[in-house]
């Protein structure tokens, strides 16, 4: 079984949710890591389709927010209920999709710009807004920010949506300027964000209504701004070509530069990246006019990033993507089980500690590995890596691989074994820890004899796939 090197498994492992022979085979189709890299940043040129018919899955994710809040109203199912259903998509992309980069880059910036999901004032438009985020996840981040901002999941969500223009609501405009773009090294004051509020009013939405989405010359503020260096003077009806002059000036500001930067090398290379990585980032950004693939290249192309490899612990989310990749499950159509696999991801994902979209925060989900590294959260993964292993939670609507097939030709010895599984699972040889910890799962010996019908290809496999799911190989990325 071919191996990739350590610096083309580096790149896959970060880049991906979760290193597969059938990835590390379309890596070699591509030409190596470098090549599959470039192609995942076109993801329109990749065909994905087994990851998109699964949104049929999910009917009510096809709705409009006006028919998803009066499906709501009826009673025939809850908004939160719905939001699952959201939530069970994304973690299904994760895993099966091809356009690995794209997912992964599709959570980077829903991170970065946090609507959650449920969220009160905002659900019926947040699969819109995941929409919004997946087209522009690898474009110019300039084209994403104005996408996001003016969404009308983020206007309910912080506020902008009912803010008016003799009363602006600051909460959009704050957290644009310290969560978004320049944060709080920006240099600036309450004064700007008070303009900033009031360059965004005119963007409606008709909450618990039609939710319909509008722009209302009337509500707009038409005094003159100043934000930080950016001024107007703010005197037409129509506030939208303002807004997309002011979303720019920021998307293309030094110091948003430097956070994007700083958190691209947090997210891909470690938890303290070297400052002179953040820089050549953050140079690579506005020399690119905040393209989002000249920036990533800009990353992985670093020292830093080549130097990084196992720095960075799997998130919950991750390490549930990452193991069913690795197990070769494959999900098939829920029935309504209270087993199926594509309905009990998010109660197992919720399990280890975290869900998609459910940061109760504007601040999204840490990057940081202390965030993830609980007593808690280890005995979740540790869990969760048995009950996939062994088919024990969820029970159906599923296929798992036999027995049989994790087997090199058998007979053989059980280190060869181990080895083999090592291969699969964590696209490397065994290590002496991993035989060993094997040996301690199983009670086998290192040069024990494995036949077909030996305990460790029966009953035991499930305890020795976790004993190598839980080793570090498999929780850090």
């Amino acid at each position: 079984m071919f191996v990739p090197t350590p610096a083309q498994r580096h790149l896959l492992s970060r880049f991906s949710y979760g290193v597969t022979p059938g990835l590390v085979g379309e890596m070699r189709r591509a030409g190596g890591a470098e090549a599959w890299f470039n192609r995942q940043l076109r993801p329109g040129r990749i065909r994905d389709r087994q990851a998109a018919a699964m949104r049929a899955w999910f009917p009510y994710l096809d709705r409009t927010p006006s028919q998803l809040w009066q499906t709501a109203l009826s009673g025939k199912r809850a908004g939160w209920e719905i939001m699952n259903d959201f939530a069970r998509w994304t973690l299904l992309r994760r895993i099966y999709s091809r356009r690995q980069v794209h997912e992964v880059m599709t959570e980077f910036w829903s991170n970065l710009l946090h609507v959650p999901a449920p969220g009160d004032s905002s659900w019926p438009h947040r699969i819109s807004y995941d929409a919004t985020i997946r087209k522009h996840a690898l474009g110019r981040f300039e084209d994403l920010l104005y996408a996001a901002i003016t969404h009308p999941a983020m206007g309910c969500y912080l506020d902008n949506a009912t803010s008016r223009k003799d009363n602006p609501n600051e909460n959009l405009g704050r957290e644009l300027l310290e969560l978004h773009t320049v944060g709080r090294q920006g240099g600036y004051t309450e004064k700007d964000v008070r303009n900033s509020a009031r360059i965004l009013t005119g963007w409606k939405v008709d909450i618990r209504g039609t939710w319909r989405a509008y722009y209302d010359e009337d509500d707009h503020d038409r005094d003159p701004v100043r934000v930080m260096e950016f001024y107007d003077e703010n005197r037409d009806r129509d506030g939208r070509p303002l807004t997309r002059r002011y979303l720019t000036y920021l998307a293309r500001h030094e110091a948003t530069a430097k956070r994007l930067a700083k958190r691209l090398a947090v997210q891909f290379v470690s938890d303290d990246p070297p400052a002179d990585l953040v820089n050549d980032v953050a140079r690579a950004y506005l020399r690119n006019k905040t393209s989002i693939p000249a920036t990533l290249r800009a990353l992985v192309g670093h020292p830093a990033f080549r130097r990084a490899a196992g720095e960075k612990v799997r998130t919950p989310t991750q390490d549930l993507a990452a193991t069913y990749r690795v197990l070769g499950v494959r999900a098939l159509r829920p029935q309504g089980g209270k087993n199926d696999m594509a309905l009990e991801i998010i109660w197992q994902a919720g399990a280890m500690g975290d869900r998609p979209f459910h940061w109760a925060t504007p601040d999204g989900p840490p990057l940081v590995n202390d965030a993830w590294t609980s007593v808690s959260r280890m005995l979740g993964s540790w869990t969760n890596h048995l009950n996939i292993a062994g088919g024990f939670w969820p029970k159906t609507r599923m296929r798992r691989r036999p027995a049989l097939a994790w087997m090199p030709e058998l007979p053989a010895r059980f280190d060869f074994v181990v080895d083999h599984l090592c291969r699969q699972i964590h696209a490397r040889p065994a290590s002496d820890a991993m035989i060993d910890a094997a040996c301690l799962a199983t009670g086998a010996r290192r040069r024990e004899r494995i036949t077909g019908k030996h305990r460790i290809v029966g009953w035991q496999l499930p305890w020795l796939l976790q004993s190598l799911l839980d080793t570090p190989e498999h929780m850090t990325r």
